[in-house]
C-alpha cells in the first residue's frame, strides 16, 4: 500500500466537512421546524391568529428547512453544496425581507399604518394569485399590531434575526470550501 503525503490528510478533511455539512444543514432543517412548531402552537393554543406577513414567513422558515433537509439527506459534492447554499440563501433573503417589511409596518406611526384589508384566505379564492401576492406583501393594518414580544422585540424582530442568521449559516457551510484559500 502506497501512502501519498497529505492525500489521508485531504481524505479526513473530506470526510469531516462533509460530516459537519449534514450536521450543520439538519441543525437549520431542525431549527425550522422548531420555529415552526412555536407558531403553530401560539395559533392553535394561545388564539395567536397570523396575519398575512406572518403566514409569507411560515413558508420561507419552511422553504429554509425543506433546502437544508435536502442538503443534509442529499450530501452532494462541492458544486451541490454551492447550489443548496444559493438555494437557501434565497429562501432566507425572502424571509429576512418580508419579516423587515413586516418591522417596518410595525414601526409606523399611527397615522400612516394602512388600513385594514381582506383576509388572505378571502384574497386567494376572490383575486389572481399574483395580485394577492401583491396585496400580501404591501401589508395592511393587521401587520402593523404588534401581539406578541420577548426582551421587548416583537415576532417580525426575532424572525429577522434567525433569518439573517440561518441564511448565514446556510451559505457559510455551502461555499466554504469554494472561497477557502489553498
Amino acid at each position: 500500500m502506497i501512502i501519498i503525503p497529505g492525500s489521508v490528510w485531504r481524505y479526513n478533511y473530506a470526510v469531516a466537512t462533509s460530516t459537519a455539512f449534514r450536521y450543520l444543514n439538519l441543525l437549520v432543517a431542525l431549527i425550522c421546524a422548531a420555529f415552526l412548531g412555536y407558531a403553530y402552537w401560539l395559533q392553535y393554543t394561545e388564539f395567536l391568529d397570523p396575519c398575512p406577513l406572518c403566514i409569507f414567513q411560515r413558508v420561507a422558515f419552511f422553504a429554509l428547512g425543506l433546502v437544508a433537509l435536502a442538503a443534509a439527506l442529499h450530501n452532494p459534492g462541492r458544486r451541490g453544496r454551492t447550489i443548496y447554499a444559493l438555494l437557501g440563501g434565497f429562501c432566507a433573503a425572502m424571509g429576512t425581507a418580508i419579516a423587515g417589511r413586516h418591522v417596518w409596518l410595525q414601526n409606523l406611526p399611527p397615522d400612516q399604518v394602512p388600513e385594514c384589508g381582506p383576509g388572505l384566505e378571502y384574497m386567494l379564492r376572490a383575486f389572481p394569485l399574483s395580485r394577492t401576492i401583491r396585496e400580501t406583501l404591501t401589508g395592511s393594518g393587521e401587520c402593523a399590531s404588534v401581539d406578541w414580544t420577548f426582551a421587548g422585540l416583537s415576532m417580525p424582530w426575532w424572525t429577522l434575526f434567525w433569518f439573517v442568521m440561518l441564511g448565514a449559516l446556510v451559505l457559510t457551510i455551502g461555499l466554504r470550501r469554494r472561497f477557502a484559500c489553498h
